[in-house]
């Protein structure tokens, strides 16, 4: 089975409205080309200061997923809504939360991340998503018609053990949405992406946030689309807009075939 699909890279801002027009624009357009899967970027709804995310936090269902899935629904394609913040009844804090619809418009699946980026370094700079974050448990794979399909966000992109437990649930493509920093993407972006793919034999789905929010640090670009051979087979490096590639499931299989590593495992 062969299908279309689309990542879209974004710069959102702290205007809901605005970050809503510029995702569904984009949407559009990735389907109109074709594609079968559309997946939107890490806090796409909304990106500003930390003290104001709680506020801004919304219910699942909620304004922003039901929006999702009625374009779902309209185009026909599977949507991935990258991650919203998911307000957590009684608490201070937000899930940050990745949602994935069907053409139908149904939830397919709910991933809140479960690894949060927190740091403070020497000179003084800091950023802990935990302060405004909640930790999300539960790996997720969700079975479609066209392929089984893992969720993750953003810095879980540094903890292979969780990629492997999507593989070892049946994921044969991975979305990582994700918003990430322009200096760590520059190391690291490309290297760790490829690495997922490679080593666990998947196609990986990565649209980011591009340049510097107002409200935020400035992020990376750059998103892709790997294969299961760990080649870059789409890439926008910088600007709004779409990038498209075609999913090869016999090739999936082809490389799983003459490369068995997965099989040939000797710790879980």
């Amino acid at each position: 089975m062969k299908f279309l699909a689309a990542a879209v890279q974004m710069l959102a801002g702290d205007d809901k409205a605005a970050n809503l027009a510029d995702a569904e624009r984009w949407i559009r357009a990735a389907a109109a080309q074709g594609a079968r899967v559309v997946a939107l970027p890490e806090v796409f709804i909304w990106r500003g200061v930390k003290k104001l995310e709680r506020k801004n936090a919304e219910a699942i269902p909620g304004a922003t997923s039901d929006f999702l899935s009625r374009l779902a629904r309209e185009l026909g394609i599977y949507l991935l809504g990258g991650s919203i913040l998911e307000e957590i009844g009684g608490s201070p804090k937000a899930y940050n939360t990745s949602l994935l619809f069907d053409p139908s418009g149904k939830l397919l699946a709910s991933y809140r991340k479960i690894h949060l980026f927190d740091v403070d370094l020497a000179n003084g700079v800091s950023a802990r998503e935990s302060d405004t974050r909640a930790f999300g448990e539960g790996i997720v794979v969700a079975k479609t018609e066209l392929c089984d399909m893992g969720l993750s966000v953003c810095y879980d992109l540094r903890f292979p053990e969780l990629y492997r437990a999507l593989v070892t649930k049946g994921a044969q493509l991975i979305f990582v949405p994700s918003a990430f920093t322009a200096y760590t993407g520059q190391a690291h972006w490309e290297t760790l992406l490829r690495a997922r793919a490679i080593e666990n034999q998947v196609y990986v789905i990565a649209p980011d946030q591009f340049g510097k929010s107002p409200n935020s640090f400035e992020t990376h670009g750059h998103s892709m689309i790997v294969d299961p051979w760990g080649k870059v087979i789409a890439v926008l490096p910088d600007g709004p807009g779409i990038i498209l590639a075609e999913i090869d499931l016999d090739y999936l299989a082809k490389i799983r075939a003459e490369l068995p590593a997965l099989s040939h495992r000797q710790l879980n």
